[in-house]
């Protein structure tokens, strides 16, 4: 027989059901109800309280505030003190080591003082101060048995054993200590000059031009100084040598002309006759025996310098005077119409100035961009930074296989030249020994030696 529902709810179960307080929000308290049949019963019994309870403390907060505080930024709910409250600060207990809650424990914990690794005054006895030096010196007078390396007794008998002061010399307690490298101080001796003397200038900081040059160590080499190369490469390769070569000519041939002139000129600085200008020559006067020319000597009359007179001296005074103040209010004139013109001076001036900034960039740009392709063919210091030599060979010297192939160049010098071209080192020219004039040994006879 199945078993039948029914409607009726035992008094056991009755009783277990707590009737919970009536809401504190005013919401009905329905909850004692045991059925569950149907929605409207469900939604009647459901315990709403949590959620009445969440609204009720919004709507106080926004009673007392305004607003809720979910709503507020940061700044309406906090505030950074940065000063603070010196009274506060006043009232708080100062620190005491006492007060500790380390300390606390371990006073209660022991009465016996912590062990110390370091020793104190009181735990270790006092030593005396007699160093060992001295003892040993004390006991070599007192020539009492004193112990040696090895605990072994030494002989106060032997030699700087025994009573007298024997110590190691002074070069023994300050070996180590010389060094011959160091600069010696030299003392100088206080003048009154002490403040007088020179500051010291401060080294600019200037970039130097291996920063901006871009050569490689070890150029590439043109396809025309291969052994087997191409004809238009070879062709263009030779013809740059050819215009290298003539531009040397050039200025060799320039060189010889003016050494030249100079020799010239040096030629006709010894023949000038005295009385006549630079390069002029006077020629001869045949002599004439029929007609002789009679020599007079000519006497040149000096006219005597008159003494001006007190009206000559007023009226050359007046004059000058006049004549200064023309000047005088030209300058002032010119002067007033330079006021007018101030404002196109400037705007001349200032345009002047930017024109000479813009071409003063203008070359350093293109001195920087020179530099990048190295300082070959420039003048640095005293000599002149190598160009690299164009090794070609001509058409007949050319060998197609490696093993008739003549070597041009030097490496050594290449990589010398490219050292330089780069600013590693500076520029240099060969050395050449210079012979000297042997000396020359003469006998001296004494019977040709005459008195």
């Amino acid at each position: 027989m199945a078993p039948t529902k029914t409607g009726k709810v035992s008094s056991a179960s009755k009783s277990s059901i707590q009737k919970h307080a009536a809401s504190g929000v005013g919401a009905p308290s329905q909850l004692a109800q045991s059925s569950r049949k149907g929605k409207k019963a469900w939604r009647k019994n459901i315990d709403i309280q949590p959620v009445e309870q969440g609204l009720e403390s919004l709507r106080s907060e926004e009673r007392v505030i305004g607003s809720t505080l979910q709503k507020q930024t940061d700044d309406q709910l906090f505030v950074v003190d940065t000063k603070g409250d010196d009274k506060v600060r006043k009232s708080l207990p100062r620190y005491s080591k006492a007060e500790l809650t380390s300390t606390k424990i371990l006073s209660q914990r022991s009465a016996i003082p912590a062990v110390f690794s370091r020793p104190t005054k009181d735990s270790v006895p006092s030593r005396s101060k007699v160093s060992r030096a001295d003892k040993e010196r004390l006991l070599r007078i007192a020539k009492r048995p004193r112990k040696g390396p090895f605990n072994a007794v030494m002989d106060h008998t032997e030699f700087g054993a025994g009573s007298a002061l024997i110590d190691v010399s002074a070069a023994v307690k300050h070996s180590g200590s010389y060094d011959p490298w160091t600069a010696e101080e030299v003392e100088e001796l206080a003048d009154g000059l002490e403040h007088t003397k020179k500051p010291k200038i401060k080294r600019p900081e200037l970039s130097h031009p291996r920063d901006v040059i871009e050569v490689p160590a070890v150029l590439e080499p043109h396809q025309g100084s291969s052994y087997n190369p191409p004809a238009a490469a070879h062709d263009e390769l030779i013809m740059e040598a050819c215009r290298v070569e003539r531009r040397r000519q050039e200025e060799a041939d320039r060189l010889a002309e003016v050494r030249r002139k100079v020799a010239d000129a040096r030629a006709l600085a010894t023949n000038v006759t005295e009385g006549l200008p630079l390069g002029m020559t006077l020629d001869e006067i045949p002599a004439d025996d029929c007609e002789p020319v009679a020599q007079h000597d000519a006497v040149v009359s000096k006219k005597p310098s008159a003494r001006k007179t007190k009206q000559q001296r007023a009226k050359a005074l007046r004059l000058r005077e006049e004549k200064q103040a023309l000047a005088e209010k030209a300058a002032r004139k010119k002067m007033l119409a330079t006021i007018t013109m101030a404002k196109s001076l400037r705007s001349t001036a200032e345009k002047v100035g930017q024109q000479q900034n813009q071409a003063r960039l203008a070359r350093q740009l293109a001195l920087k961009m020179k530099l990048r392709k190295g300082l070959a063919g420039q003048r640095l210091g005293k000599y002149k930074v190598p160009e690299n030599e164009i090794e070609v060979q001509i058409g007949e010297d050319l060998s197609e296989n490696l093993r008739t192939l003549k070597p041009e160049g030097n490496l050594f010098r290449d990589r010398f030249t490219s050292m330089q071209q780069r600013a590693l080192i500076e520029p240099r020219v060969p050395v050449l020994p210079t012979r000297r004039a042997k000396l020359k040994e003469f006998e001296k006879h004494a019977w040709k030696r005459f008195e």
